[in-house]
């Protein structure tokens, strides 16, 4: 099985297996790469390797690598808290004291940080001082959007691993497989939007049939320049939660984005988009894109639903 899993990057793929083979298992790996571009299939696949009891790690056959695949070997941990933005440093304290603990069953233990970009100077400070003497069976997977996020100290210390974007015809048979039904034009959409990661592409495929009710409503609406239907739509949204309206908006914001890019020669990915490509200007699409944007930001910030709606109603008639 190998790395099989993981679509392209093949020489990341190729050096992993060799150095594997030759049973060298670095302490620290960084796994770098956008949203959606394979950073936790990568890291799954590695702590399976890193844990397997077979020959061509991962075999993804054994027992370590299906518990580790299935997420409960005892010998992956992962240091994460969702209900934080930032990592808090007592997370990592934790993890770091856990470390001097042998492992459970396996040769070595894995401490996984699915958003490493996420801890703050002191948390990466405290990580800082187990990367310097770790025990010899630890392995730490740190994951991260943005690698300049990370102290010079912490990335100098690890292995670099940086997802790439897959070629065309891959990321084209992958959504054509996950996704047998789209049309051509659908999946080009997506490619073309995706900046090449299958998951930003899938993401894509599935807002494209994430329309709401009032979503559609609201499109219909401005589609047609009809300021009482805009007026009718945004007053019932006036007494939302604030977290409901958010997501709203940001659906609108995403059609109308679609609708600017198929204007560009981008196919576009739902067939309201292409209808409100041609309904409205660059020049009109651009403005409410700005609006939406702005209508987000006030709706983060605690400004009332009603004051939000009655202000896209005068920017939007």
């Amino acid at each position: 099985m190998g790395f099989d899993a993981l679509l392209g990057n093949d020489r990341l793929k190729q050096n992993l297996t060799g150095a594997l083979a030759r049973g060298r298992i670095a302490h620290f790996y960084l796994i770098s790469g956008p949203a959606g571009s394979g950073k936790r299939t990568l890291a799954r696949l590695l702590a399976a390797a890193i844990l397997c009891t077979e020959q061509g790690k991962p075999c993804c056959q054994c027992a370590a690598c299906k518990k580790v695949l299935s997420n409960v070997h005892p010998d992956l941990i992962t240091v994460d808290d969702t209900d934080h933005v930032n990592l808090p440093v007592e997370v990592v304290r934790n993890a770091r004291a856990d470390m001097y603990i042998r492992p459970n069953e396996a040769e070595h233990k894995i401490y996984l940080f699915p958003r490493a970009q996420n801890m703050r100077v002191e948390a990466q400070n405290a990580l800082l001082k187990i990367l310097e003497e770790p025990p010899s069976y630890g392995v730490f997977i740190l994951l991260t959007d943005n690698p300049q996020a990370m102290l010079p100290t912490v990335r100098s210390r690890c292995t670099e691993l940086a997802m790439t974007a897959l070629p065309e015809h891959i990321l084209t048979a992958a959504l054509k497989q996950a996704y047998p039904q789209a049309d051509a034009e659908r999946l080009s959409g997506a490619v073309c939007r995706s900046g090449g990661y299958l998951g930003q592409a899938m993401q894509i495929m599935e807002e494209a049939e994430d329309a709401s009710e009032v979503t559609v409503r609201f499109l219909e609406s401005y589609i047609r320049a009809d300021a009482l239907a805009l007026l009718q739509v945004l007053s019932n949204m006036e007494k939302w939660k604030r977290e409901q309206l958010i997501q709203e908006l940001q659906r609108w914001l995403q059609v109308i984005s679609n609708a600017l890019a198929a204007r560009n020669g981008i196919a576009p990915t739902q067939l309201m988009a292409a209808q409100l490509s041609t309904a409205r200007s660059a020049a009109d699409l651009m403005e409410a894109i700005r609006v939406l944007k702005k209508a987000i930001l006030y709706a983060q910030g605690n400004v009332s639903g009603g004051a939000i709606c009655g202000w896209l109603q005068w920017q939007l008639r």
